[in-house]
């Protein structure tokens, strides 16, 4: 994550206007704001919601921006066959100059899925999914031909060109302590809600450890929940905007690389802007 400031901004994408959530993409990266994250579902939450679709909107924000990492919060791995995600993700790296993070988890919403007739297994199927196609594109990542077995997404003698460099870090999702310890095995990175963090983090810690993975390179985030996504509720006198940089010492000192919070409006995004006068 670059920039001035070790915290994120997931611009809300349902019923969103695309001009208006671009422009808070460009204004979050001239302040100085480390990520602009897009969440990643097929339909809104409610009967007559619109959403963005969060890949068109990054490929803009790429175009868009100059500095600011961009990434899923998270992609659903049931929504895409993962060497589509994969050529998808290494096509916007190139677009972006390296910006490009991928989120990624096993998904929470089931009615998209039975709305359009998608596959939503169990959750241990889904982490197992989750799990393969992370090796299935990071195979493919690798510009030489592939081959590899596996129950969801074998290869044989697949190559996908041209290389991402460098390759997107995968910052998994989880939010139980299965989910850390499976973030902690093959993910770059690992994210959890505010609620859940110092709970799960010792989990996502030992399993590290188990894996005999060093912590220095992983990406931990803290997603920040000021209420309900889709509340009626203002970040206006949220301590990220009235007193920003206390608001992130408490979770650098409880263990997180960087956090993550959630812009609902344009009032959002234009609180956002000003609390850095106060960082």
């Amino acid at each position: 994550m670059t920039g001035s400031l070790p915290i994120g901004v997931v611009i809300r994408t349902i019923d969103a206007d695309p001009l208006t959530w671009l422009e808070s993409a460009r204004r979050l990266d001239e302040a100085g704001y480390a990520g602009v994250w897009a969440w990643d579902h097929l339909m809104g939450p409610a009967p007559g919601s619109a959403v963005l679709e969060a890949w068109t909107m990054l490929s803009m924000a790429a175009a868009s921006t100059t500095r600011i990492t961009i990434g899923t919060f998270v992609a659903n791995v049931m929504n895409r066959h993962p060497a589509v995600l994969a050529r998808m993700a290494a096509s916007l790296q190139a677009a972006c100059a390296g910006r490009l993070i991928l989120g990624l988890g096993v998904g929470a919403e089931t009615g998209e899925h039975t709305a359009l007739g998608m596959e939503y297994p169990r959750i241990t199927e889904r982490a197992a999914r989750l799990e393969e196609a992370v090796a299935m594109m990071r195979a493919l990542w690798s510009g030489e031909p592939a081959t590899r077995e596996s129950r969801f997404y074998p290869l044989n003698g697949a190559v996908a060109l041209p290389v991402p460099q460098p390759r997107p870090p995968v910052v998994i999702a989880g939010e139980s302590p299965a989910g850390a310890r499976l973030a902690a095995r093959v993910g770059d990175g690992w994210t959890t809600s505010d609620t859940n963090f110092e709970r799960l983090l010792p989990a996502y810690l030992g399993a590290l450890a188990e894996a005999g993975r060093r912590r220095e390179p992983q990406l931990v985030l803290v997603e920040v929940n000021e209420g309900d996504w889709l509340a009626d509720v203002s970040l206006k006198r949220s301590e990220w905007v009235l007193q920003p940089r206390k608001a992130w010492q408490r979770w650098r000192e409880a263990g997180a690389d960087g956090a993550v919070i959630q812009a609902r409006s344009r009032a959002d995004v234009d609180a956002l802007v000003t609390a850095v006068e106060r960082w």
